[in-house]
This record gives C-alpha cells, structure tokens and sequence, in this order.
C-alpha cells in the first residue's frame, strides 16, 4: 500500500530540488502517492490567499507534506506561505537538524557537529500582531502563553529520550523579558523535571550564539522560542555548510510538513545547478516519520557517501556538478 503524501514544488529552484528528492525517495524503493499540489506566487496572486484551501485539505487529507521553497516578498506583498501554513495547521513544533557532512570543507571541519533545534512555531513575535500607534510609531507584540511553551519543550525533550541524547539547551532574554520569555523558561524548567536523566541548561541567546560559533561541538538540542529560533537555526545551519545542507520539519499532532529551509533562489532557477540536498535530508525525514526507517537511514548514508567522494558536488559547496549529476549520483550510492 503506498503512503500518500502532499508534494509542493513551490517556485524558484523548488521544483527541481522537490523532483530530485522525489528521485531519489522512489529510488530507495518506497512507494508514494504523490499528490502535487501548486503553491506559488502566481497562485497566490490568483487566489488571493497565501495558503489557498485546497493546499490545507490536501495536507489534512494525506497527514504527510513534503515542501519546496515559496517565495515570500520582503517589507511588503502577501504573508509567508510557511508561516500561514504553520498557524492553519498547528505545525508547532520546528525541527531542524544541524550536522557535519563528511568530505564538506568548512570553518568547523575539525568538529563533528551533531545538533538539534527545536523552535516553537506558532507565536512569539510572529504572531504578526502589529499597530501603527501614530504615524512613525509601531507596536509588534511578543506573544508567550504556557500551552505552547511547555508543548515544545515536551518535544524536544522526548525527542532527546528516545534518540539517546544526553543534553538540552533552553535559549531565551528572560535577563530582560523576564516575563515572556520568563514563562517560556518556567515551563521548560517544569517538564525537565520529568526528565532526570537529560541534563538540562539554560543560556541567554545571545551568550548562545557566541557558543555556538566558537564550541558548536558542545550543543545537543536546543529548544527555543520562535524568533530566536529562526535566527539561531540559520547560524547554525552555516556552521555546517549552509542552508542547502539543513533540512527542516514543521510538526503538529495531526500533520506533519518536510521542507528545505533554504530560499527560492530565483537568480539560478532553471539553471540546473541548485543543491538538492535540503530536499532530499528533508525526504529522508518524511521517510522515518512515516515508519520507512531503513529508507531514510539508506537516503542519508547515500548523500553522506557523494559528499565524501567529493565528486558530483553542485558550486555551491565547491563542486561543478549539476543537480541531475548529484541526483544520479546519489541514487547510484542507493
């Protein structure tokens, strides 16, 4: 019985990084009933809607997305694609892991850096409450409630648990928001207490981003509220190459979209050199989510197996290949 899941090509390099990780996910020998679903700014403008209806229903009908790149306009335009998708759907947990890649020449090649980022998704200053008050003076409110604090920390503290990491990191301002980000804390704190056997810190994000690029090698999971989330992913994710290699998952109760947290890049769309592996590390993702666990950790091993070999690298992480070169060969590591 093949597993249906909601393909999102989105625009950009989106639909040939999605259509080299549906490749290599058919590859692995998984059977899925892809049911394509156009997301993009052409839609957008046609709908009138971010998120047209029939994206959602897609979604809740399959349980399962897996998302390419949208483009969202800066300082102006309709909202973001991904966050109208996170608050439509109650996606409140962000997952990205942050790992070295063998054969990648980075800053931190003498490190092996094995991270997990936990980012609460659903409020905090992208509640996108905002009020012009008077002319030049706007108000954006950080929203922090108790329920999706101590949601997310039970995430990622579970998720700590059962993969047999050792350690949690809480990030957060509450030296100065020491009521929000106070609360965000207090919560943290309560659901650690049920897990005595993970060590538990707290660091103010700002000491943590300076840790992060002298000693990255010392963070495990973090755990984070939503903006210092999105940024600290990011950092973190150029510690290992960049966000083409930084996947990403977007989890709620119910559903569950995969996504490449890189951008749409439009000045090399069609060009055929933009890198898959964000796409294909986020399928591989998809894959153990619904149950294909062999399939995911053979996806993995085989992109990890391209990047040592050093050759059919795409330019940006120093190779020349073109994405079809770095798909095939990927699939022959299959």
């Amino acid at each position: 019985m093949p597993h249906q899941v909601t393909l999102i090509p989105g625009d950009g390099i989106g639909p040939e990084v999605s259509a080299a990780a549906r490749r290599a996910v058919e590859a692995a020998g998984v059977q899925i009933d892809w049911e394509v679903v156009e997301l993009n700014p052409d839609v957008i403008a046609k709908t009138g809607q971010s998120v047209p209806q029939y994206v959602i229903e897609s979604l809740e009908r399959t349980g399962v997305g897996l998302k390419a790149p949208v483009t969202t306009p800066v300082a102006g335009g309709y909202t973001s694609v991904n966050v109208a998708l996170r608050k439509r759907l109650d996606l409140y947990a962000n997952v990205r892991p942050v790992r070295s890649l063998p054969g990648l020449v980075t800053r931190f090649s003498d490190v092996q850096i094995d991270m997990v980022i936990f980012r609460e998704n659903t409020e905090d200053l992208y509640s996108g409450l905002e009020h012009e008050i008077i002319p030049g003076v706007v108000t954006s409110l950080k929203v922090i409630t108790r329920h999706a604090s101590i949601r997310i920390a039970e995430a990622a503290f579970k998720f700590a648990a059962a993969r047999g990491r050792k350690k949690v990191a809480a990030i957060h301002k509450a030296n100065i928001m020491k009521l929000a980000d106070g609360l965000f804390l207090q919560c943290c704190r309560e659901v650690a207490q049920r897990y005595p056997a993970i060590s538990y810190e707290e660091l103010i994000v700002d000491n943590a981003s300076m840790q992060l690029v002298i000693r990255p090698e010392r963070f495990d999971v973090l755990l984070l509220p939503n903006l210092y989330g999105d940024i600290v992913s990011d950092l973190a994710a150029g510690l290992v190459g960049g966000l083409g290699v930084a996947p990403g998952a977007n989890l709620g109760e119910q559903i569950a979209v995969f996504e490449a947290v890189h951008g749409s890049a439009p000045d090399i769309a069609g060009k055929g050199v933009a890198n898959p592996t964000a796409m294909m590390f986020s399928a591989a993702m998809m894959l153990s989510h619904i149950g294909e666990l062999d399939a995911a950790a053979r996806l993995r091993a085989a992109v990890e197996k391209v990047y040592a070999g050093k050759r059919c690298l795409t330019p940006d992480v120093g190779g020349s290949a073109a994405t079809a070169e770095f798909t095939d060969a990927v699939i022959a590591a299959l």
